[in-house]
């Protein structure tokens, strides 16, 4: 969890920015990067990671060179919005491997699903291990065509 009262400066928003394009950088490279030495960049990594600023690193993937060539937007209404059906759901929601986002959302809708997978017979295999055991009032699936931005870094100096 985030400490809320630590304040971050121009270095942290350098070094956050950095990791954000490449978290495979070299400690000596992103120290030169922001400008700062070793050390001290080491010592403020170690900060932002205890505060809980950074959580781990991955590297991205081309999915589609795997066959994982599809990748479909499941919206999903239900009739039961109970803290108890709430996490059963996501219990069953974080089981599917597919599923590579998943959030609570606001409006017309109740969740979102980003779900990655292999062609229409996947997704249709993934829709019928989402709807097992679970009364939902609506599911439906916004399929991709093309994917215009796809994990931008945020400009975090200019959101300050």
């Amino acid at each position: 969890m985030i400490d809320k009262t630590e304040k971050i400066d121009d270095f942290d928003i350098k070094i956050l920015t950095a990791l954000q394009r490449d978290a495979g950088l070299s400690q000596r490279d992103l120290a030169e990067k922001v400008g700062l030495s070793q050390n001290a960049c080491w010592r403020r990594l170690q900060r932002l990671h205890a505060i809980g600023m950074i959580r781990g690193s991955q590297s991205h993937i081309d999915l589609s060179a795997l066959g994982l060539d599809l990748t479909v937007f499941v919206m999903i209404r239900t009739r039961s919005h109970s803290k108890e059906w709430s996490e059963a759901f996501r219990d069953h929601v974080e089981r599917l491997p597919e599923v590579i986002d998943f959030y609570r959302i606001g409006g017309e809708w109740d969740y979102l699903i980003k779900v990655v997978t292999r062609g229409m017979s996947g997704y249709d295999a993934f829709y019928r291990k989402l709807i097992t055991n679970f009364d939902l009032a609506t599911v439906t699936g916004y399929f991709s065509m093309e994917t215009m931005i796809d994990n931008r870094p945020l400009d975090l100096g200019r959101l300050r």
